[in-house]
């Protein structure tokens, strides 16, 4: 093995598999991470991290949904001369993984097929852990390093957003961890804005007097229809740029339907999208043009007396989209890292969201994604490729070292 390899060859991955498997049994899905978030710093002190390196930040009195703890910051000092490295995971996993009981069945993983796993993002946060532990085993020369793992990723990359940018140190290079293949670099991902549309029309009989009511269903259904039409629903490719639409919810009170009564003619209806693209001003015009479509919506449907209903539209940005140059610092390294162990980079662009799109987009550290063996994420069927967890964990070393 050429010298590039040496350091990487020094995993220890019958360790690094059993850790995996503690963690993808401790619970916690996203904004309940205390437990996964303890258990992690009790191993970063039996291998021997400091107390005084491991600290949470106050991520979660910013974040605006219930969070039990702040983002976990590790800080390892250099061995070595150089620009100081983030690598970068998330605790949390989605409801679904929920009483996760991992097994493992020859080189996979897999959960009882009653829930999903939690490889999203257990990898991770096993996959930094083996990192630190190598560096210090072995007492391998690595420039500073800072060790990131954020809260409420799945519920909107929470904890990535409200990071404060100083506690990174000054890091100028980042690798985020939160993929399938080791050799796959993700150096892009999309940007995407949020839009909810609050619909206010008028209730009446059904039956007697249905011309006396405005519909909040009917215009919230002659916008889809409009939006549709004018090219923004769904795939959406424009002159000026491209991007993706949907919308998830259409109801009405939080957790109830929209109308409650076919007698009734419907007074209130609530829709919930998303527009994501490459260019952040791409997605606003997405936004931009369900606007106008509850706008046309709303003077399509009348009572008898010419009222229209109330049409409140609402949209903010959900995060920035992010593309790091090809032969940039932060790809090249990775590149290097990647053929350092015989295998060949491939440089994706991501139509999701991740925390590199924080990461980079507002704190400043370029971020490359790569993968550590997630496999049907989000599903029962949700499974952890040992191979390639492995192949994960020493690229983390190769690209600590080199």
């Amino acid at each position: 093995m050429s010298q590039p390899n040496a350091p990487a060859s020094l995993l220890d991955a019958e360790a690094a598999t059993n850790r995996l498997m503690r963690y993808l049994a401790i619970e916690g899905v996203t904004g309940h991470e205390k437990a996964i978030g303890e258990a992690i710093v009790e191993d970063l002190k039996a291998i021997g991290v400091p107390a005084s390196a491991i600290r949470f930040d106050t991520a979660h009195e910013r974040i605006p949904l219930p969070t039990e703890t702040g983002n976990l910051i590790v800080d390892l000092p250099g061995t070595k001369p150089g620009k100081r490295m983030l690598f970068s995971t998330h605790l949390d996993t989605v409801p679904l993984c929920a009483g996760a009981k991992p097994r493992r069945e020859g080189d996979r993983i897999v959960s009882d097929g009653t829930t999903a796993l939690g490889g999203d993002n257990r990898t991770g946060c096993a996959l930094l852990v083996n990192l630190a532990e190598t560096l210090l085993r072995h007492k391998l020369p690595h420039p500073p390093i800072t060790l990131l793992f954020t809260v409420r990723e799945e519920s909107g990359l929470h904890g990535a957003r409200e990071l404060v940018a100083a506690d990174l140190l000054g890091a100028e290079m980042g690798f985020n961890v939160d993929g399938r293949l080791a050799n796959e670099l993700i150096i892009g991902a999309v940007g995407q804005e949020n839009w909810r549309a609050e619909i206010r029309g008028r209730a009446s009989h059904a039956g007697v007097a249905p011309e006396k009511g405005i519909s909040a269903t009917l215009v919230g259904a002659i916008a889809l229809a409009e939006a549709h039409k004018a090219g923004w629903f769904g795939k959406v490719v424009k002159n000026d740029g491209h991007g993706t639409s949907n919308v998830g919810i259409f109801g009405g009170k939080p957790g109830q339907p929209a109308g409650d009564a076919t007698n009734v003619v419907t007074d209130l209806a609530v829709l919930v999208g998303e527009a994501r693209s490459p260019e952040a001003a791409f997605a606003a015009a997405i936004t931009e043009g369900f606007r106008t479509a509850f706008e046309t919506a709303q003077q399509a449907v009348k009572a008898s007396d010419g009222a229209t209903a109330e049409v409140t539209f609402t949209h903010t940005p959900s995060y920035p989209p992010f593309n790091l140059a090809k032969d940039g610092p932060v790809v090249s390294h990775a590149k290097r890292a990647v053929e350092s162990l015989g295998m060949e980079p491939v440089l994706v662009f991501s139509n999701g969201g991740l925390d590199a799109n924080w990461i980079a987009g507002k704190h400043g550290v370029p971020s490359v994604t790569i993968g550590a063996g997630q496999y049907e994420i989000h599903t029962i069927k949700e499974y952890v490729d040992l191979p390639e967890y492995e192949r994960g964990c020493r690229l983390a070393v190769a690209l600590a070292t080199l």
